[in-house]
């Protein structure tokens, strides 16, 4: 069991930064992918960047947000941690992080259904 808890969120206004953190609790937490969802109000939930396990070589990135986001992880720490720059009122949303155990075959990053365990949530408002 892997309980993630995020912190980090706030209002900004729009052309800032926020740092996000997601705290994971476990012995193995480089053993999963981490990714970063979010949910704007009305809207389904979406896909916003994912790096994979061990030292986090490979990330991704939905594709309005690259160029601006950074998703980085220490694993010494069991945080994941999510840089959002040059921030958009469009970018105000719920952020959810999201665990996914090593499968034994290849990974969807984007699909909701590759990770097993989901944080709270915490607020990001960004205001023009």
């Amino acid at each position: 069991q892997v309980q993630l808890v995020e912190s980090g969120g706030g209002l900004v206004q729009a052309g800032g930064s926020l740092k996000l953190s997601c705290a994971a609790s476990g012995r193995t937490f480089d053993s999963y992918a981490m990714g970063w969802f979010r949910q704007a109000p009305g809207k389904e939930r979406e896909f916003v960047t994912a790096i994979n396990w061990g030292g986090g070589s490979m990330t991704y990135y939905t594709d309005s947000v690259k160029g601006r986001f950074t998703i980085s992880r220490d694993n010494a720490k069991n945080t994941v941690y999510l840089q959002m720059n040059s921030l958009k009122p469009e970018d105000t949303a719920v952020y959810y992080c999201a665990a996914a155990p090593r499968p034994s075959g290849v990974i969807d990053y984007e699909w909701e259904n590759s990770y097993a365990y989901w944080g709270q949530g915490t607020q990001v408002t960004v205001s023009s």
